[in-house]
Order: structure tokens, then sequence, then C-alpha cells
């Protein structure tokens, strides 16, 4: 049951919550999506692996509180983000890496645990749950073997060496990105700023989730219905409702909660935060953390009513500037990447992608973070195709031998 707590904060911010009454139909999600696991090494014990997603929620809390903008949709993957700047950690050394460690709850830069807890889910048998990193290397740049090693090992991660200057770089980028979230994100080498010949590193984490209800919306019963906006208006928006069903509930200073599972063992699910009447979402939210979500205080509650708007949301979002403020501004200039490369580059953009349908008859979710770690830009390049002037010289006495203006040099 704790592996549902890393999952419940990819819900959280598609919370444009339930309307009691009619609502209307949605395409069904695609059957039997594989995006192929791959092979995590590692276990943990039922402790560590809830100190390690206790760990990951409080940051991804950080992190949503940190991108929300009153009154917008938002929906971030803490899962992804996490992996991708535990990936970026364990390259970074002295403060770099103890501002990275804090922030993300590690114990160390190295710590294996998010590794291991993704593992953990992935061996999930009424989900479809899949992870994907890879690391795009500047080819020749001199990056340390035990660096590469230990991502590749402890994260499954690809490696390969490619011209990041080039244009089919990013085209392999995105058709990567497209590859591992079922067609769900169509790429993010534009997002990164790719091609960039300043950048030596592009790492990647993408993560794809596909959850069937354990009791499903009967599609006849889909209807429009009204669901009330922040500003006091109304719209009509396509509901789907369930009668005499039996959820595990609870409730909290100005909200109601409720989980609707997946799957017949439910080990995942989606947790409604509603708040109360007169409350607001924007408000609620700030006073929202990692503990309220846990799963082992719910209640079951029979014989309930739910309508639910179905939704289908794409979100974008550059994180940099929100992570330098919740505490690691070194990764992203003057730190210590040393033990990534003798040339210590920096963390130059981290941006996240994400995509998440639910209808009557479960959940699709897609997520890509990227990051580029990148290297000071070399000069301008010395280009002449406009009038210029020139002289010759002698090294020895400085004297000019020969000085001109070229306004057109076909005369």
């Amino acid at each position: 049951m704790r592996g549902s707590r890393s999952m419940a904060a990819v819900a959280a911010a598609a919370i444009g919550l339930a309307a009691c009454g009619e609502a209307g139909g949605a395409d069904e999600p695609p059957a039997g999506a594989d995006v192929g696991a791959v092979d995590l090494a590692g276990s943990l014990s039922p402790d560590a692996a809830a100190a390690a997603a206790d760990g990951l929620n409080a940051f991804g809390f950080d992190l949503h509180r940190g991108v929300a903008k009153p009154g917008e949709n938002t929906i971030t993957s803490p899962l992804s983000a996490g992996v991708l700047l535990a990936m970026v950690a364990a390259g970074a050394g002295g403060t770099t890496a103890d501002e990275m460690v804090e922030v993300l709850r590690l114990e160390e830069p190295r710590d294996t645990r998010y590794a291991a807890l993704l593992a953990d889910l992935g061996r999930a048998s009424d989900v479809t749950f899949s992870v994907a990193n890879s690391l795009w290397a500047a080819e020749g740049f001199p990056f340390e073997h035990d660096y590469l090693g230990f991502v590749e090992d402890t994260y499954g991660a690809t490696l390969d060496e490619v011209d990041l200057g080039a244009e089919d770089a990013a085209d392999a980028i995105d058709d990567w990105v497209v590859d591992h979230t079922e067609g769900r994100i169509d790429g993010i080498a534009e997002d990164l700023e790719l091609p960039d010949p300043a950048a030596v590193l592009v790492l990647l984490n993408a993560v794809y989730f596909l959850g069937t209800w354990t009791t499903t919306f009967d599609e006849a019963a889909t209807a429009h219905a009204q669901f009330g906006l922040a500003d006091g208006t109304s719209v009509s928006v396509p509901t789907m409702r369930i009668d005499d069903i039996a959820l595990e509930t609870a409730e909290g200073e100005g909200f109601r909660m409720a989980r609707l599972p997946y799957g017949d063992d439910r080990r995942f699910g989606m947790q409604i935060v509603l708040p109360d009447e007169g409350v607001a979402l924007d408000d609620l939210l700030v006073d929202l953390d990692a503990v309220t979500w846990q799963v082992d205080g719910l209640t079951t509650s029979t014989g309930m009513h739910v309508a639910l708007p179905t939704f289908e949301l794409e979100w974008a979002s550059d994180l940099t500037e929100v992570l330098q403020a919740m505490g690691m501004p070194s990764a992203f200039g003057g730190g210590d990447f040393t033990p990534m490369s003798p040339a210590n580059p920096f963390l130059d953009t981290v941006v996240q992608k994400t995509y998440i349908r639910v209808d009557e008859q479960g959940t699709e979710a897609a997520a890509v973070t990227g990051g580029v770690v990148a290297t000071s830009a070399g000069p301008p390049p010395f280009v002449v195709d406009r009038p210029f002037a020139f002289a010759v010289s002698d090294r020895e006495t400085g004297a000019i031998l020969f000085l001109g203006t070229v306004h057109d040099p076909r005369t």
C-alpha cells in the first residue's frame, strides 16, 4: 500500500474535482499499452520504501507549490523530477551535493533508494507502470567513468554519445521521449533549447502509467453537469458518476478526500481532495503536504455516490528557477560537479512535461523530465560577413606594414 503514496502527487494537481450531477463521454484508454519497464536493481524493506516515498513526496509538494500558479491547472510528477535530479546529484560534490541532497531528501549524493523505489513500483501486475532513463553525452567530453557507470547501473540509464549541437541529436531525444511515453508527450528538445553546442550532457527520465479503475464507471451514466469556477461562474463539463460504491475516504481541515483504486489489488489509486464549500483550492494547497496524502488514515465508506469530471490535460514548465529557490542554487552555476567531470560543468536547465487523462475506464498519465548540463559558452564565432578593416603587422616591433578597410571584397 505504501507505493500508492508516490503516485498520489502525480494526480494531486489534476484536481478539477467532482461535481455531483450529470456527465458526458470520453475515449477509452488504449488497451495493453506497453512501454517496457527497465529492470532496475535494488530492493527496499517496507520501512525503507516508505521512508524513500515520504522524502520524494515532501520534495514533490515543495516543487508543486513552487510552480503552481493561482487558478491554473498544474500537473507535476514528483517521481520523474526526483529521479532526474537524483541522477544529477550523483555527479555533484561539496556544497552543491549538500544542497541537492537536502532538497531531494536523500542521504547522500549517490543514494540508491529512489532507484530501488522505482523497481518496487514496477513490480505491480494489475496496472501498466514503466520508467526509462537515458544519458546523452557530448562526443569526446571528459566524463568520469565511475559517474556514468553509477547512473547506468543504478538507474538502468542508456548512454549515447552524440553531437548535442546538431539537429539530429535533438530529433533522437524527441523520438526517445515519444517512445517512452506512448506518444503522449511529443518531445522535449525545444523546451531544453536543443540543439545547443554548449550542452555536454542531457539527462532524461520518462514515466508512464495506465490503470483501470477497480470499479469502472458506466459510460451511459456520463452526462454534462455544472462545474463551479473560482471566479463564481460555472461551466458545463462531461461528468461521470457511479452509485453505491465503497471507497476509502477521509476528512481534514477544509476538505474531504476519496481514493479511487486501480486494479484488483488496489495498490495504486487516485486520491481526490475536494475543498469544502467556500474554501478556495489555491488557499487549501498552501497547507496540504505529503502527510495529508498518506493512505494509512483512510477509512472505508459504503453506499457512496461519486461524480467526477472526465479530463485530459497537458502541462509543461521550466523548473530551473523554482529548484534554485527550493535550495539548490549552486547546481545552476558556480557549483561542484567534478565527480561528474574534471571540466566541472553546471546544471543549465531542468524542464518537465506531463500528460494525464481520466475517464470512465481509468487513468493514463505520462511525464518526462529533462536536464541539460553545460559548460560556459565559448567565444562567439568570427564570421567576416560585412565591411571590415585589416592590418598586416610585425610582431617583433609592432610596425604595421599594411592597413586597410574593405567595404566590398569583389573589387
